[in-house]
């Protein structure tokens, strides 16, 4: 480095002119920018500093300008500039002068510290040239409180390392800006102002070189008075409203789930009553035909007794046969009374059941309208919830179209079954009273060739009527079995209603959650705005001299920083070769200071 401003100074020697400055005139500087330089060590401490000084001179005469400096350079011009303690005198013309300054036990704003960590293990950076392994690399920056702290609360960091992909591979740097720059990749962090940087990258390195680290430090510049907020605000709103529309929508969508959810189980309830008295039923056939095939025994042999045997047979158990008869027709009545109740309420229940199946929509949700609710930034929670009633809502619906046929076929059924109960009630106890009434009326043997008439219908027509008795209980047994099948489609309706009602009941209590979180979004983003723009609007910071606060009208300070490079020793044979056409030596000096210029 020191070598470079050497050669720049014997550059100014030989392209401008020698400037003869009148000294008993004060000159005036219209401002003055400084542009601060560190060579940083591997490991982020200060190794080298100097300041190149910019001043704007605006009319021609003496100057004096102040700073720590252990030396001083003129890059503009051959005058000499003196020192005085911290002042630095000189003579200028107008225009801008540049002069260098170098200074010691001068600290930056910043502590910065940079680590280095190869396979788990923590390495010193002139370590690490020439090995490979999986290579964590940290840098962290904080306040230096010896310094101004107008500095690091005003100032923006960013942080460049260059990395050579053929000595590196699998980066992983998530909080940077990645480039890249031909075989090389360019990672760029930032650091906001009053703020500590902590940032890191990952990377299989192999037979390890790297650049130096470029850190830049400069005043942050960002337009938050015409920061336009209205159009975000305005949208927020829109997202709160909808939000507070789903929650509506959730909420009535509940309602109506419970309502159907108490039906369903009310139904079950029902249907598993009726269930029981099937298997009831079904149970009592045996007895119900074990006597009526006794009774049609009984009359069989009663008509075969009486044909020719009136004056040899004994009459009195036939005062028993209308009260058994009367006693069957009580047991048939309790069933037909049953069935009358269950057949009464059953369409009432099945209404329900229909009427809230068929409110629930058939399902016009695909998977990328679900996945584009999850990219929306909705709660996860809440889509889960919402997907999960969805799948409950359509299997409960598709059970139930399963089912539903047999639910229509239980009505008619169950009407006809008890028309059928009831008249065969009816006939035994006409039946039971005609017989009754036969015997009442009956006057010893001269009757009883007309009550062996009256047995022979009988006995011939209760043939007819224990066979229909036979398919009725028949035809119960079958429903009883059949029936177990439907009461187990109710079962699983009443529980996926149960779950939707659950999951509903769920999904109402997350979006209401979400709509009171968010009913003042829009407020609360408009907070976060001014809160940023109150912590990062630097707008009426003003500059002030890194080197002495006795430096008046300073436009700007700006920090240009650069670790030494981590890289194999190699020896290096410098040749000098001259050639013909080859560019001169004056002309390399020249083109050395222009490019100081545009430094």
């Amino acid at each position: 480095m020191m070598k470079r401003m050497t050669f720049v100074c014997l550059a100014m020697l030989l392209v401008f002119p020698f400037q003869v400055a009148n000294a008993n005139v004060n000159g005036v500087v219209g401002s003055k920018d400084e542009v601060v330089y560190g060579s940083l060590s591997a490991t982020g401490t200060l190794n080298e500093l100097y300041v190149v000084n910019m001043l704007d001179v605006a009319e021609q005469g003496f100057i004096i300008d102040y700073g720590d400096y252990t030396a001083v350079r003129n890059l503009t011009d051959l005058s000499v500039l003196e020192q005085d303690e911290d002042e630095v005198q000189l003579e200028a013309s107008p225009g801008w002068f540049y002069y260098q300054g170098n200074m010691e036990n001068h600290e930056l704003p910043w502590n910065i510290n940079i680590s280095y960590m190869l396979d788990g293990e923590e390495v010193f950076p002139d370590e690490l040239a020439g090995k490979e392994g999986r290579l964590l690399l940290t840098i962290k920056t904080s306040n230096n409180e010896q310094v101004d702290p107008s500095f690091f609360e005003n100032y923006t960091l960013q942080i460049s390392l260059t990395l050579d992909t053929e000595k590196m591979s699998n980066i992983q740097a998530p909080d940077a800006n990645i480039a890249n720059v031909g075989k090389k990749r360019q990672l760029t962090y930032t650091v906001m102002p009053d703020s500590e940087g902590d940032v890191s990258f990952l990377a299989d390195v192999t037979n390890f070189e790297m650049e130096g680290i470029d850190i830049a430090a400069i005043p942050l510049s960002m337009a938050l008075d015409n920061l336009e907020t209205e159009e975000m605000t305005s949208e927020m709103r829109t997202l709160s409203d909808a939000i507070q529309e789903i929650n509506n929508g959730v909420s009535d969508l509940n309602t109506g789930v419970s309502e159907l959810n108490d039906g369903v189980q009310s139904l079950n309830r029902g249907s598993r009553q009726y269930g029981d008295g099937m298997i009831e039923i079904k149970d009592a056939s045996a007895e119900i035909i074990s006597a009526s095939r006794t009774i049609d025994e009984s009359l069989a042999m009663l008509y075969k007794g009486l044909s020719g045997s009136s004056n040899k047979m004994d009459l009195s158990g036939l005062a028993q046969l209308p009260e058994g008869l009367s006693l069957m027709a009580d047991g048939l009545k309790e069933v037909a009374n049953g069935l009358t109740q269950l057949n009464e309420n059953y369409p009432i229940a099945f209404s329900a059941l229909n009427e809230a199946m068929n409110g629930i929509p058939a399902s016009g949700v695909s998977e990328e309208d679900i996945q584009q609710l999850y990219e929306s930034g909705a709660n996860p929670e809440t889509i889960e919830h919402l997907v999960d009633v969805l799948v409950a809502a359509q299997t409960a619906k598709g059970t139930y179209d399963n089912v539903k046929e047999a639910f229509v076929a239980v009505g008619p059924a169950l009407e006809g079954t008890n028309g059928a109960v009831h008249e065969m009630s009816n006939q035994l106890r006409t039946l039971a009273s005609e017989l009754s009434g036969a015997f009442e009326s009956m006057e010893g043997l001269d009757a009883l060739s007309e009550l062996e008439e009256g047995i022979g219908l009988l006995a011939k027509n209760y043939g007819q009527f224990h066979a229909g008795l036979v398919s009725y209980t028949d035809g119960v047994a079958q429903l009883a079995n059949s029936y177990s099948e439907i009461a187990s489609g109710f079962g699983e309706v009443a529980k996926g209603t149960s779950e939707l009602s659950s999951g509903v009941g769920e999904l109402r209590d997350g979006t209401a959650e979400l709509a009171r979180e968010t009913s003042d979004l829009p407020e609360q983003m408009q907070e976060e705005i001014d809160a940023m723009r109150e912590q990062f609007d630097k707008s009426d910071f003003e500059p002030v001299s890194f080197v002495s606060p006795k430096n008046m009208n300073v436009e700007s300070v700006q920090f240009i920083l650069k670790t030494e490079p981590i890289e194999l020793d190699e020896e290096e044979e410098t040749t000098f070769v001259e050639e013909e056409g080859e560019v001169s030596f004056w002309e390399r000096l020249r083109s050395l200071f222009l490019e100081s210029k545009k430094v």
